[in-house]
């Protein structure tokens, strides 16, 4: 079992390390509100707004929750000209992160993910978004600027996180994980299915189930089946570890926890923490800034995984996208069973 000792020696490195994050960057919006009637010009609900709150999404929460966890974040990324942009920014600069590296692209809209909630229920959302690529020499800005950070010794990892909003490609972390490899520093990719072809030799690859098997070209016909004996999913584990040869596959499984898989080694199967479950937005964020975090701080791909499942079931205890902070995980440590030594 692994103990309380050796996590709290993994977390106490986690304000020495320095983390690159480039994707997809958005802004989560919630309006709060009640419903105390139905229209009269359509039966749908009137919901009285009684408060609007924001934060970072996409990316942009895995930059937050690599700051949280107490490391060095920069953002790489693009937004547009817009109020939405600027609140992008306030956040970002309210939780130190860096971001020298944001583009600016006036002829696209920042990202704006608008939910309206009545009470603890999500009636809706609304969608504020371009798709279409970003610039190759925007992207190529964003790619020298990593390229350079890693040459000068200044990333312990890279994150990239794929929503298929139009900021990543093929060619940009195929540079970047060349010069990763080279420096011997950690990379991870959280997918999207359909966004791009294979990108080999990956750390980590971070997708969850469904994600996984719409990689794999797979129909996922059995989810509940326990993932030692569900041979789909082990097909599927396999289809991805030749396609794309990361190092590790890590594969989030919802309720089951998640698994590991390693060429030519068993998987592991880390279960679930969460007592309680309210909203799973962000989840998969917390995930791979937790995995990429303690696997640069000297933890095994087991023992990250184990870290990342404890983070995961503290966010998911609360309401809207919210991360992970580094005393809460070493709270959600402290409150387990743990051995001391």
């Amino acid at each position: 079992m692994m103990t309380q000792k050796l996590f709290e020696s993994i977390l106490n490195s986690f304000p020495t390390r320095r983390v690159a994050v480039l994707g997809d960057m958005m802004l989560d919006v919630y309006l709060w509100g009640r419903v105390n009637r139905i229209s009269p010009e359509a039966p749908v609900p009137i919901v009285n707004i009684q408060k609007r709150t924001s934060c970072l999404g996409g990316a942009a929460n895995v930059m937050r929750n690599i700051a949280t966890l107490g490391a060095s974040s920069y953002a790489y990324g693009v937004v547009g000209d817009d109020a939405t942009a600027e609140e992008v920014y306030r956040e970002l600069n309210a939780c130190r992160i860096d971001v020298a590296g944001v583009g600016r692209d006036p002829a696209r809209r920042t990202t704006e993910k608008r939910r309206v909630i009545a009470g603890s229920q999500q009636l809706f959302r609304e969608d504020y978004e371009d798709l279409f690529p970003v610039d190759d020499a925007l992207r190529r800005k964003l790619v020298d600027g990593i390229v350079g950070r890693i040459r000068a010794g200044e990333l312990d990892a890279v994150i990239f996180e794929d929503y298929n909003k139009g900021v990543l490609a093929e060619w940009m972390l195929e540079e970047i994980v060349a010069a990763a490899r080279a420096a011997g520093i950690v990379t991870a990719l959280d997918p999207k299915p359909g966004s791009m072809r294979p990108v080999r030799n990956l750390t980590v690859m971070k997708p969850n189930r469904s994600e996984a098997f719409a990689l794999a070209g797979v129909a996922d016909r059995n989810p509940d089946l326990p993932p030692l004996t569900d041979p789909v999913l082990a097909e599927v584990a396999a289809k991805l570890l030749e396609e794309w040869a990361p190092e590790y596959l890590l594969i989030s499984l919802a309720s089951q926890g998640m698994a590991l898989f390693q060429a030519n080694r068993p998987p592991q199967v880390i279960p679930t923490r969460a007592r309680e479950v309210f909203d799973v937005s962000g989840a998969g964020d917390t995930v791979t800034a937790t995995f990429a975090l303690a696997l640069v701080s000297g933890a095994t791909p087991e023992e990250a995984a184990e870290l990342a499942n404890r983070a995961a079931g503290v966010v998911v205890a609360k309401v809207g996208t919210v991360p992970i902070h580094l005393d809460e995980l070493r709270s959600a440590l402290n409150g387990s069973n743990l051995r001391n030594s």
